[in-house]
């Protein structure tokens, strides 16, 4: 089951059923099946707070994935900021609605075992969204 909740800000306008299918169907690519996925969206403060206390980081993010996965089934809580994901839509010229949706499946993919820290995972990672998000279209 996925849930998708706002702390703080108004519920960004996603398509919960599309967009629940979709993250069913990029799951499926990793051969995971989907079990309790949390969607939070906030805003810069609430993220800071979040990254502060939980993962002792004093900066802002777009994502946090907190990861609860059992096997083949993916767990978790996914804190999105739409203040950062806003400024970054800006920053790299993208859609507003484009780059929520990248950074939604970005939290699957995590959950799905891609990283994005390490050597050449970055482009792995982006990669993989772009795969995620052709999907989407």
């Amino acid at each position: 089951m996925i849930t998708y909740n706002a702390d703080g800000v108004k519920m960004p306008s996603i398509k919960k059923r599309e967009t629940t299918a979709w993250i069913k169907a990029v799951a499926g690519l990793y051969g995971r099946r989907v079990g309790e996925i949390g969607y939070m969206f906030v805003g810069d403060e609430k993220m800071l707070e979040v990254n502060r206390e939980y993962l002792g980081h004093d900066y802002y993010t777009d994502i946090i994935t907190f990861d609860y996965d059992e096997g083949d089934r993916i767990n978790g809580d996914i804190v999105i900021s739409l203040d950062t994901v806003r400024s970054n839509a800006e920053l790299f010229g993208k859609e507003y609605s484009d780059e929520l949706h990248r950074v939604i499946i970005h939290g699957i993919l995590h959950l799905c075992g891609i990283n994005d820290k390490g050597p050449g995972e970055r482009e792995q990672m982006e990669a993989a969204e772009n795969q995620a998000l052709a999907m989407l279209k």
